[in-house]
């Protein structure tokens, strides 16, 4: 059976649609046994840098794709090819099966206000509680048990494929992405800091909002109704809170599979980007 591959990329990358067209031109050439296009492929290969991934991976993924990530950008952890001069080497290794499938979990959030639900959403990265014109109170729990006390900007709690985005810039802890578990951290917390903490994937991590700074100096574009902080996954999706409301997150039933070609290839990044030495 042939293969289905897509390319994904941004309007605004201006080297993607050229390199999108010599690559697919050199599939098309030496790989009979793949197929451009079509709505739910095997494969989606994503041009440009983790933004661009993982919004590929937001759509494709969830659908069943296998992601490859071609970087274009600056950082490229979730990229499978980090230079161009890899590229046509990664496709023609795809096409002939010499790739292992990475599977990554998400993680889901659910906004409960007055009892009832009021929002929904997956994340591959992260989840993030934040205060957007002042300070916000929230309760960390686990299991029913009160962790928590963060006074300050909000929390995160971030899968390990996350652990090197917005986690990592709050000086949370790095995690390699074949583990399973969620990673809680503040973010700018007033208290005395308290470190991040790494949680069992099976764990219902519960935050609630327990006080608000209700200012109204910020409003949503789409509703008009005064934001005073959000419920933000993967820094896309965004949703107002209120004081009162009640987060539980929890480990999503999908899962997101991503192409490696190379053994070890996180560590490789890891030191690239850090220059372990």
């Amino acid at each position: 059976m042939r293969k289905r591959l897509v390319f994904f990329y941004r309007k605004d990358t201006r080297r993607a649609p050229k390199l999108a067209a010599s690559l697919g031109a050199h599939i098309k050439k030496h790989h009979p046994n793949m197929e451009l296009g079509g709505d739910r492929p095997h494969f989606v290969v994503a041009l440009g840098g983790d933004g661009t991934i993982l919004e590929a991976a937001r759509i494709y993924g969830k659908r069943g794709a296998v992601v490859v990530g071609l970087n274009l950008g600056n950082v490229g952890f979730l990229a499978s090819a980090r230079r161009p001069r890899e590229f046509t080497k990664t496709l023609d290794a795809l096409a002939s099966g010499a790739y292992t499938v990475s599977k990554r979990m998400m993680v889901t959030g659910v906004a409960y206000r007055n009892g009832k639900q009021v929002y929904e959403t997956d994340s591959l990265n992260e989840i993030a509680l934040q205060g957007l014109s002042g300070g916000i109170k929230l309760t960390v729990s686990i299991d029913g048990h009160p962790l928590q006390y963060v006074r300050g900007n909000g929390v995160l709690v971030a899968t390990p494929t996350g652990s090197t985005a917005y986690n990592l810039s709050a000086h949370g802890p790095i995690v390699t992405p074949d583990i399973q578990c969620f990673i809680i951290t503040e973010l700018l917390d007033h208290h005395i800091p308290t470190p991040s903490i790494v949680v069992k994937r099976t764990k219902t991590i519960e935050i609630l909002v327990t006080e608000l700074r209700q200012k109204g100096l910020l409003t949503a574009t789409a509703t008009g109704e005064a934001v005073d902080a959000v419920l933000t996954s993967d820094d896309t999706n965004i949703f107002p809170l209120r004081e009162g409301d009640r987060i539980v997150v929890s480990k999503s039933k999908k899962l997101i599979k991503f192409a490696e070609f190379t053994p070890g290839y996180f560590f490789t990044s890891l030191q690239e980007k850090f220059a372990f030495r």
